[in-house]
């Protein structure tokens, strides 16, 4: 991987992070971060060297393969607890003073790497620390060794304090360095390699890092080859279980040099790719990323959103009292619909009972008389206090609705968003009440059949007062005894035909054929008064009907307004904080899944 890859997965890691923030357990933020910042220090630094570090327990051998594998007597073994105390660097080449400061590593051997391999006697003493040195004799072991090639240069391997240092301090020592490291040599031994402490302590929090761990199992000078075959195969076991399948498992000695070739040409040729340190840092990225995703669960369906929105809306609805309002509306226009067609004498009995939609204070006079200039959101409504039970109800409704949106998404998540949308509960019957009174549920204009009819009954109206007066006079002349007014009849038709208008006084119809009894005859006064009544009282009947038609959907209209208004509620209060954590969430597992990629 190059390190522009890195960078970029570096940013992703970070990202991922700052979603997580607050909803991920602080433990596996803090360690991320961790990564982040050592990605970030490391690369800054020499990216010419590589950082390789000797790691083990007490007694397993780490300083005498050092200096087998430098050809140097530099670390010097010992048989006490601690034996090392503090970490030592063996360096080829120059440069990496301020990659060692970062590593705080105060103990330095500048080692003059040979153009070639080098073989040097095994008998040799520990050189002065901080002091360039080749091959020096001494008093151990009869066999060469030969030292890393001139191509190694760049190598800083680190003998670190025992990671089972009854000291405290030596411990801290090699955990932090174990992080730093760019390559880890665990160098363990036959009696110990499968030590608990070891494996669940370092080797399991490595796993998926197999690539940067090397175990070399130590003092194989003591076994046999079968022993050795067997043992090494079960190491490659336990590693594997250990979630380092893959990792390379060397057999080696320091005292006798078995194996030390091998690991001395696998360490230099890490020197010579320099990759181990992206590798390492990759690895580490990829790993904690990965728990992050694991800690964002799955992703719930696109579609669940949409159904749960429908029934938050619906039982914010009740809570609102939004059926009361369709009630009214429906109320209102069947009343407006009777005052505009009904019979006009009679309109003044149904203003008696107050309008509905009034007494909720949800006409559009009562509201802009109401409002203040420019801030019709403090109008309130009527509206009787949602009961208890109701409350309860859209408070449960919007736990469904958070249950339904985040599921199968894992806990801190689910809880960051229940705290979101639970949050806007208190605010809820206000801004339902605001928002019912700022829904327009009147109808912008009055039918024009309203006024039509409102014509024609007028119409009738004039013909009744006429028909009323004419005959008032009628019965004026006839009270005074006055010669009676030419008064026009209508003559019904009979069976046998025959219809007109008969004046009195006039000649009696002849007897003609076909007449078996005297026709009907009804004055027009009398017909203009009864008529009037008739048709305007019938009109009104067809009308109320037809109002009641309209006023249905008038409320049908009104409810679609109010679902509206209430459901920009239920977004603004509810919907929208817990998008945003799911938002959130979804930022944080893209981040995350592309960091662990």
């Amino acid at each position: 991987m190059s390190r522009l890859d890195l960078a970029d997965r570096t940013t992703a890691l970070d990202t991922a992070i700052q979603a997580a923030e607050g909803r991920i357990e602080p433990a596996l933020l803090d360690e991320a971060r961790a990564v982040v910042t050592r990605a970030r220090e490391r690369g800054g630094l020499s990216a010419e060297h590589t950082v390789v570090a000797l790691a083990g327990a007490t007694g397993s051998g780490k300083s005498s393969v050092l200096n087998a594998v430098a050809g140097l007597a530099i670390a010097q073994p010992g048989v006490r607890r601690p034996t090392t105390s503090h970490a030592m660097a063996a360096v080829w080449g120059e440069g990496a003073d301020p990659l060692l400061d970062w590593l705080e590593v105060g103990r330095r051997h500048h080692v003059a790497a040979a153009t070639e391999p080098v073989e040097t006697d095994a008998r040799v003493e520990p050189a002065e620390v901080g002091v360039s040195t080749g091959a020096t004799s001494g008093s151990r072991g009869p066999f060469r060794r030969r030292t890393p090639a001139g191509d190694a240069t760049g190598l800083v391997l680190l003998d670190l304090p025992d990671h089972d240092s009854i000291v405290t301090e030596h411990r801290t020592r090699a955990e932090r360095l174990v992080q730093r490291a760019d390559l880890l040599v665990w160098v363990v031994d036959p009696q110990k390699y499968a030590d608990a402490a070891l494996h669940e302590g370092f080797l399991r929090p490595l796993a998926g890092r197999a690539e940067v761990v090397v175990v070399a199992l130590n003092q194989a000078d003591r076994l046999t080859p079968d022993e050795t075959s067997a043992m090494v195969a079960d190491l490659k076991r336990i590693v594997a279980d250990d979630g380092l399948e893959g990792a390379r498992v060397l057999a080696v000695s320091a005292k006798t040099g078995q194996g030390m070739d091998q690991l001395r040409d696998l360490l230099r040729i890490a020197a010579i790719k320099r990759e181990a340190a992206t590798a390492r840092l990759a690895a580490d990225e990829r790993a904690v990323a990965q728990k992050i995703v694991d800690e964002c669960g799955t992703p719930p369906p696109s579609r669940t959103g949409n159904q749960a929105r429908g029934e938050l809306v619906a039982a914010l609805e009740n809570a609102a009292g939004v059926p009361t309002v369709v009630g009214a509306v429906r109320a209102s226009a069947r009343r407006d619909a009777r005052a505009a067609t009904g019979w006009p004498l009679t309109r003044w009995v149904g203003r008696l009972r107050k309008d509905p939609l009034r007494r909720l204070g949800l006409r559009s006079t009562d509201r802009e008389h109401r409002a203040p200039s420019g801030r019709e959101d403090l109008v309130r409504t009527s509206l009787p206090t949602a009961r208890p039970a109701v409350r309860s109800t859209a408070a449960s409704a919007v736990r469904r609705y958070v249950e339904e949106v985040t599921r199968g998404v894992a806990d801190p998540w689910v809880l960051a968003a229940r705290s979101r949308g639970q949050a806007g509960i208190d605010q809820l019957p206000d801004a339902l009440d605001q928002a019912v009174a700022a829904t327009r549920v009147e109808a912008s204009r009055r039918p024009m059949w309203w006024s039509l009819v409102n014509f024609v009954q007028w119409s009738l109206v004039v013909v009744v007062v006429a028909g009323l007066l004419w005959l008032a006079v009628l019965f004026g002349f006839a009270y005074l005894q006055l010669p009676p007014l030419p008064t026009p009849v209508l003559t019904l038709p009979t069976w046998s035909g025959g219809d007109g208008v008969v004046f009195p006084g006039a000649p009696e119809p002849g007897s003609g054929e076909g007449l078996g009894v005297d026709p009907f005859r009804i004055p027009w006064p009398t017909l203009m008064v009864l008529g009037g009544l008739a048709l305007g009282l019938l009109l009104a009947l067809v009308c109320r009907v037809f109002g009641a038609l309209g006023a249905r959907r008038r409320a049908m209209a009104a409810r679609r307004r109010l679902r509206q208004s209430v459901g920009k509620v239920a977004d603004r209060l509810v919907r929208q904080p817990v998008a945003e954590e799911m938002a959130q969430l979804a930022s944080c597992r893209t981040a995350a899944t592309v960091a662990a990629s």
